[in-house]
C-alpha cells in the first residue's frame, strides 16, 4: 500500500472530518478512504440512514401522557363526509 499526504485540510473540512469518524465510531483516516473511493466510483456509496433524533423519547410516556396524546389528536381520526362526496 502507498502512503499518501494530503495537504491544505482547512479548520471546517477538518471538524467535519473528525465529527464524522466520531459518529462512525472509526478512524478520520478510514473516513476519508471511503469518501475518496465512494467518489472515485471504487465502492458504492452506503444509503443506510439510521436516525435516531427522538430515540430518546421512545418509551418515556406514561399511561396519561398517552391519554392526553390521544384526546389531543382525536380530531384527526374524523372523517368529515362532505369532503369526500
Amino acid at each position: 500500500m502507498t502512503t499518501m499526504t494530503l495537504r491544505g485540510i482547512d479548520d471546517t473540512i477538518a471538524k467535519s472530518l473528525k465529527e464524522m469518524a466520531r459518529r462512525e465510531n472509526t478512524s478520520v483516516n478510514a473516513v476519508m478512504l471511503r469518501i475518496i473511493k465512494e467518489s472515485l466510483g471504487l465502492d458504492k456509496k452506503r444509503r443506510q440512514t439510521v436516525y435516531d433524533d427522538l430515540d430518546h423519547l421512545a418509551g418515556t410516556w406514561n399511561v396519561q401522557d398517552a391519554a392526553e396524546f390521544e384526546s389531543a389528536t382525536a380530531v384527526f381520526e374524523k372523517i368529515d363526509a362532505e369532503i369526500w362526496k
